[in-house]
């Protein structure tokens, strides 16, 4: 089927900046350059040219107050946001999904294929990191916990709207199947390994955290770990936590904001190793880095066990805690990496491979008559 004959509908969270779920949306952009954008929330200029190109289509949460900054205060009104969009005249809906995008509403006649980033992790499983009464305070984190508890039965209730869900990992598949009991294709993320490559330079002793500054994404762990290790730390990114892991960083650790592509490669070329404390659904970054031709240091749960192999192009933490990480970063220099072979297992992971087989899906998806689908 000529895809370019099919109208299709892009819809994607909110487009703040470009993490790994815009990396995966501009690869989308790029295959179907003919579609049209729908998200919650568009910040002009946070994201790609190529992302920038579609049309794009904002909720009224786009219209709020401050929302540009403090657009995750209005969690509440997402589903009334995404369920408003207008979808009738497309055939095709390819959202890309960590919260509400996949759950817009279409015709009888069209096709949804979600790409689930995960299902909404402070709904199910991770609500103490993001509103624990640590972070909130008992009353807040109460009356969080009962809206979390709406949120989680509107999230599995509108999860039929998918007809195919397709996972960045088989740890997002199971996820998929536990809260949402739907079976899924897996198809990871593209990483640009032509853009990101070894230059022959030899590493410093510095490690490299490289994230949104979420709670989920543990930086505080890789902050006290490099403490403990006494070890230079460098983190690349912004987010709600930055000034919070700025109280609690020592001189070692140099926070460096929001930076370039080019920038982000030379730090992977010339760090020790790349730090994944956190729990993550895949993850892109520790592949990025791997391209590069260095090792990752990652806890030994979730997406990080399908990308890390101990030993070969990174080691696995067993334990979430400073201490573990510490003495995995004391002990990395006793492990010869091969720079070469570790960009080589990258390259499984490549934009190429995994345009081929979202290629494939989309194609699979409108072409198998709805009552004999088995997704």
């Amino acid at each position: 089927m000529d895809a370019s004959s099919v109208r299709i509908a892009l819809v994607h969270d909110w487009l703040t900046g470009m993490r790994g779920g815009e990396k995966v949306l501009e690869a989308l952009c790029e295959l179907y350059p003919h579609a049209e954008l729908f998200t919650l929330l568009h910040v002009p200029g946070s994201i790609s040219k190529t992302i920038e190109r579609l049309p794009v289509h904002s909720s009224f949460i786009q219209h709020m107050p401050f929302a540009r900054g403090l657009y995750r205060y209005y969690l509440p009104l997402f589903p009334l946001a995404i369920e408003q969009f207008d979808l009738d005249r497309f055939d095709l809906i390819v959202s890309t999904s960590h919260c509400a995008a996949k759950a817009v509403v279409k015709t009888g006649r069209a096709r949804h294929l979600c790409y689930c980033f995960t299902p909404m992790r402070y709904a199910w499983d991770q609500f103490d990191a993001y509103f624990g009464q640590d972070r909130f305070g008992h009353f807040r984190s109460q009356l969080m916990r009962y809206m979390m508890k709406l949120m989680r039965h509107w999230d599995a209730s509108t999860s039929r709207r998918v007809d195919r869900y397709v996972a960045i990992s088989q740890y997002v598949a199971d996820r998929i199947n536990k809260y949402y009991d739907r079976t899924t294709t897996i198809i990871y993320p593209p990483v640009n390994t032509d853009f990101y490559f070894p230059d022959g330079r030899n590493p410093g002793n510095a490690f490299l955290v490289v994230s949104a500054l979420v709670p989920y994404k543990r930086v505080d762990l890789a902050i006290e770990s490099c403490r403990l290790a006494r070890v230079p730390l460098r983190i690349v990114g912004d987010g709600p936590e930055l000034n919070r892991l700025k109280k609690i960083a020592g001189p070692s650790v140099e926070f460096l904001g929001t930076v370039s592509d080019e920038k982000i490669r030379e730090l992977y070329r010339e760090t020790a190793a790349l730090l994944l404390p956190g729990e993550e659904d895949f993850g892109i970054v520790p592949v990025e880095a791997q391209a590069c031709g260095r090792p990752v240091i990652a806890l030994g749960r979730g997406g990080a066990c399908e990308t890390v192999i101990h030993g070969f192009n990174g080691l696995l933490v067993s334990r979430p805690t400073p201490e573990a990480f510490a003495n995995s970063l004391k002990t990395l220099g006793e492990y010869s990496f091969d720079s070469i072979e570790i960009r080589k297992y990258a390259l499984r992971f490549s934009r190429k491979r995994f345009i081929t087989a979202i290629q494939a899906c989309v194609v699979e998806t409108l072409e198998t008559p709805k009552e004999t689908a088995r997704w």
